[in-house]
């Protein structure tokens, strides 16, 4: 009879549509059209997991964050929970419905199926238990907060919050409500504000930006040398990373004048280079390196192997080649490791010195079983020079 009565509570177990997590967060597993029945019939918000199977911070919420008893006791009360694949069965079309394209999308859904709030990306314990906090509370939701704003709502700390909110969902939205929140203030010198604005700021344009350039010193003595200047990097790159358009040579100029006045035109001239190199214009790319070594010269070896790299692969006149050797036999009188070493030879090779080749080649692979680097091709390159 005990067994019958264990057999009986776990099949009504199964077939309640929840899946068991152990102590963690129980998710339904009942289909989408039942669960938004079930969130209204109860007035519960829906958190929606939107996960796949290769999303590696998915698993470890799943791990670390799910499985947490205060986590999965307040999850369990407060909302209907479900781990949607979005790559499987009902997860490409609620992918598309919601444009979930970075995982996991976490989603707070009422029982119409609309979006009452919602985050992108890796939540720790404390964190994701505020977004349920958030989530749950009418006027505090990200549905709530676009609703003031639509109404006119533009009081700085509405803005100022907004900006966060809206940052979560990962969308791009936040950029301009950033603006609006600083065009309320009047000191941006202030250290709620300086913060503020390093954390939001992601284009070049605007009045942002031209305050993080003039006021440099003043982000330095919050956050240090070394993150400021990878910030002002990260801008600039971000700005002309896609850009194919001649004009973009002009743009960086005008940058660099800005951000870095005494290296500016060094700086333009490295960037000219490989701006012709990705746009495929190799006489440009290579009058260009000319002008550049020429005119500016450098001791850093890596930037010397990888233009000698590229004429390799990219050039193909004896004089260019030429050029390239001479870089190349720099850079390993700088740093005489592999891989200078190796494009050396495989420079002799294409110039048709094969005895040179040989010889760089074979001093390549030594190198390599020093420093433990791969060295098939090398070998490969070398067992071929031999047969000729």
């Amino acid at each position: 009879m005990k067994k019958i009565i264990l057999l009986s509570a776990f099949v009504f177990y199964l077939g309640s549509g929840v899946q068991a997590q152990g102590d963690g967060i129980q998710f339904e597993t009942a289909p989408w059209a039942e669960i938004l029945a079930k969130a209204a019939a109860e007035d519960k918000v829906i958190f929606v997991d939107a996960y796949t199977d290769w999303c590696g911070p998915c698993k470890k919420m799943t791990r670390d964050v799910f499985s947490r008893k205060e986590i999965a006791d307040y999850y369990n009360a407060t909302f209907v929970n479900v781990k949607m694949n979005m790559e499987k069965g009902e997860g490409p079309a609620l992918a598309q419905k919601y444009k979930v394209k970075a995982y996991p999308t976490l989603l707070f859904l009422d029982g119409d199926g609309s979006v009452v709030h919602r985050a992108v990306g890796y939540h720790d314990s404390d964190n994701f238990m505020q977004l349920g906090n958030t989530a749950a509370v009418p006027g505090n939701r990200l549905s709530d907060l676009d609703k003031r704003y639509e109404f006119g709502d533009r009081s700085g700390k509405f803005l100022y919050d907004y900006t966060f909110a809206r940052a979560e969902a990962m969308d791009g939205s936040h950029l301009k409500i950033a603006e609006e929140y600083l065009a309320t203030e009047k000191d941006w010198g202030l250290e709620r504000n300086l913060t503020f604005l390093f954390r939001f700021l992601e284009t070049t344009d605007g009045k942002m930006f031209d305050y993080f350039v003039d006021n440099k010193q003043k982000f330095v003595d919050i956050f240090g040398e070394t993150p400021v200047a990878r910030k002002m990097q990260y801008l600039i790159n971000s700005s002309i990373q896609d850009s194919v358009t001649e004009n973009a040579v002009t743009q960086v100029e005008r940058l660099y004048k800005k951000v870095y006045p005494q290296r500016a035109a060094e700086l333009t001239s490295e960037y000219k280079m490989m701006y012709y190199l990705r746009a495929g214009d190799i006489p440009k790319y290579t009058d260009a390196a000319e002008s550049h070594y020429k005119q500016f010269g450098t001791n850093d070896w890596e930037s010397l192997n990888e233009t000698a790299w590229n004429y390799f692969e990219n050039a193909d006149g004896k004089k260019d080649l030429k050029k390239a050797v001479k870089w190349a036999k720099k850079s390993v009188a700088l740093d005489s490791n592999y891989y200078n070493t190796d494009t050396l030879a495989a420079l002799y090779y294409k110039l048709g010195k094969h005895k040179k080749a040989i010889a760089a080649a074979e001093n390549a692979i030594t190198l390599a079983k020093q420093s433990g680097d791969d060295y098939t091709g090398t070998a490969e390159m070398l067992e071929m020079l031999r047969k000729l």
